[in-house]
């Protein structure tokens, strides 16, 4: 069980953490998401928790505090921290070259003009580096985006499919162009799925393994991995996406995929978790690398993470390359600088990243004047495609975390207003 605090001891308004529940539960209560849990934490202690609705709406299951949670690219920031790891044994640099631990990457080009059938490249300006893979600046992209003829490409090779070993997946990648040379624009991609295989490479073991034995047995992550066992099934959600005034299931617990373990982990998105679990995560990096005596990264090493990498100090809507496009797919983004026309009766979206740069593995807010939300320099984080998020706030000593299953991550403006109303509620 996770234990709470007096939101007033650690510098929380009880009566104004109570609005997340008002607000949310009205989500809940007019069929826009199954259910879902919140967690608020301060100065290492959890203040506010509230569970609401339902796991599994056909069983009428409720979220549970022990719910089981697809989490998706919330998986990317483990896998992340995992690269910096190995980083600080010296075996490997952040100006490496991609092609180090993957032949046939010093050989990528740039796609040019024409479609997924025809189409011209260009030689990159340069190779893409570890430090690119980390930041999305590599000019690789996902196939489920929709808004390029490479996005086809990806598709039509299923590139990150049922069979496929990480070693296939960056097989088949090498045998594309890129979206752009790199380090010239931002790109959410697979970028992290390659670094999963890099891991694989440097380490000698399977992710999986090497998850298991450098970062969640020691943070005493005991419900996170690539699979669910068998005798947890009962715990797992359900997994949905909107269809008209209701849901579609898209993902039964007791018929998923996630009940074997894969040939790929997907560091991209591969994992589940709970809330539990992911609170210590969180809370490490909050520490600056340490829990409860385990020592996963160093101090210097969170810092380096967690500062905008992007050039110039540049924030994403400078830098983007999909976020400048008209073509821009939903789920793009982590709903920060979010405008949405809910209120108008429409369910269009347009998203900027003003003031939002992005570190190691996660965005990082540099000017929430010009992400025009509530936060501080320096808080970082990041979401999954099920409408998962979580953030950490430095400056504030706190962390806070969504769980929910529903698809796609841009239904509802659920992050920006989960950020407004978590912090509305610091007094002290």
């Amino acid at each position: 069980m996770i234990e709470l605090t007096s939101p007033e001891s650690v510098g929380l308004c009880a009566d104004r953490l109570a609005r997340i529940a008002a607000h949310f539960n009205r989500y809940v209560d007019a069929g826009r998401i199954p259910g879902y849990l919140v967690l608020v934490a301060r100065r290492g202690q959890v203040a506010y928790l509230h569970r609401y609705g339902a796991r599994d709406v056909q069983s009428g299951r409720p979220v549970e505090e022990d719910t089981i949670f697809r989490i998706y690219s919330m998986t990317k920031p483990i896998t992340s921290v995992a690269v910096m790891m190995l980083y600080e044994r010296g075996l490997l640099q952040l100006d490496d070259p991609a092609s180090e631990y993957i032949p046939g990457f010093e050989r990528l080009e740039v796609f040019e003009s024409g479609d997924a059938e025809g189409y011209l490249t260009a030689p990159a300006e340069r190779e893409m580096t570890i430090r690119d893979l980390l930041t999305h600046t590599a000019g690789l992209t996902y196939g489920h985006l929709h808004a390029h003829p490479l996005d086809e490409m990806y598709r039509q090779r299923d590139l990150l499919g049922d069979g496929m070993t990480l070693g296939d997946f960056v097989g088949h990648l090498s045998e594309l162009p890129l979206l752009f040379s790199p380090g010239t624009r931002w790109n959410y991609s697979v970028a992290t799925d390659v670094l999963g295989h890099i891991i694989e490479v440097i380490s000698g073991q399977s992710l999986a393994r090497f998850f298991a034995e450098e970062i969640l047995a020691p943070l005493g992550m005991v419900d996170t991995g690539f699979s669910v066992p068998l005798d947890r099934v009962e715990r797992f959600a359900a997994n949905y996406d909107r269809d008209g005034a209701g849901f579609r299931l898209i993902d039964s617990p007791k018929e998923s995929a996630y009940l074997s373990e894969p040939t790929l982990c997907s560091g991209g998105g591969g994992l589940v978790s709970t809330a539990s679990d992911y609170l210590r995560f969180s809370q490490m990096l909050l520490n600056r690398g340490e829990l409860e005596g385990a020592r996963i990264l160093g101090r210097k090493t969170v810092e380096l993470m967690t500062s905008n990498h992007l050039p110039g100090n540049m924030d994403l809507s400078g830098m983007g390359y999909l976020l400048q496009s008209e073509t821009r797919a939903d789920g793009i983004g982590m709903g920060l600088g979010t405008r949405h026309n809910l209120r108008r009766g429409g369910m269009g979206t347009q998203t900027r990243h003003d003031g939002v740069g992005f570190g190691l593995g996660g965005y990082v807010l540099i000017n929430p004047a010009a992400a025009q939300i509530l936060g501080s320099p320096g808080e970082f984080g990041w979401g999954g495609a099920a409408s998962t998020t979580f953030w950490i706030d430095p400056r504030e000593d706190m962390t806070a975390i969504f769980l929910t299953q529903l698809m796609p991550s841009s239904s509802y403006p659920i992050r920006r207003e989960l950020r407004v109303l978590a912090n509305q509620a610091v007094v002290e």
